[in-house]
């Protein structure tokens, strides 16, 4: 299933205007965009959760098992700079068959060359490395109205072109759902009613050489 036609769930903060009531509403909604962008929230902190509200022990049963500890934390994680070469993804699994079973002995005007075993297997290895499209990861600060408040999330290798002759850019294909909780208000100033909520959080997990 292509990226445009999975359904990525959103919470979106709403202001009604007309008798000033604050809410918040769940809309599933098409998108081509990942990483999902900030929400706008309402900064009025009468929409926050109270110390009470945020007992570890009590959100974590909530949440069960999904809690995953590599894509979620409760503390701010050390500052890592994930984007780092050290950090990327490395190339892993065989090489693609597309760059595998390029001929590079015809030339585009129908002489042929002697391209040793050595030097061929040099140049696709770097091609593959050229055109490879890791996922880069990076800590984000979701706010105090998630929990956990911090995911590791997901975008595409953006520094340069991924193609030779340049052109072409590395683009989300897949993406997989995290389950998060959501502080959820109805109602406004004394008549409000707050709980936490379970919600989807969609974060890219591989990324390809496209136009």
């Amino acid at each position: 299933m292509g990226l445009s036609q999975t359904l990525l769930i959103y919470v979106l903060v709403c202001v009604h205007l007309g008798v000033s009531q604050h809410y918040l509403r769940l809309r599933p909604s098409p998108s081509d965009h990942l990483p999902v962008p900030d929400l706008k929230e309402d900064p009025d902190p009468e929409y926050d959760p109270r110390e009470q509200d945020l007992a570890e022990r009590t959100l974590r049963k909530k949440l069960g098992s999904n809690f995953d500890p590599n894509f979620m934390s409760i503390s701010s994680p050390m500052l890592v700079n994930l984007s780092a070469p050290e950090n990327q993804v490395k190339l892993q699994g065989p090489m693609p068959n597309e760059i595998k079973k390029l001929d590079l002995t015809e030339t585009p005007y129908g002489k042929r060359v002697k391209v040793g075993k050595k030097a061929r297997r040099k140049f696709l290895q770097w091609l593959w490395t050229y055109t490879h499209c890791p996922v880069v990861y990076t800590w984000k600060d979701l706010g105090v109205r998630f929990w956990p408040r911090y995911i590791k999330e997901g975008n595409c290798f953006s520094e340069r072109s991924c193609s030779f002759p340049e052109g072409m850019s590395c683009k989300p294909v897949k993406s997989i759902n995290k389950i998060f909780l959501r502080w959820y208000c109805q109602g406004f100033l004394r008549q409000k009613y707050c709980t936490w909520i379970q919600v989807q959080y969609p974060i890219i997990s591989e990324c390809k050489c496209s136009c």
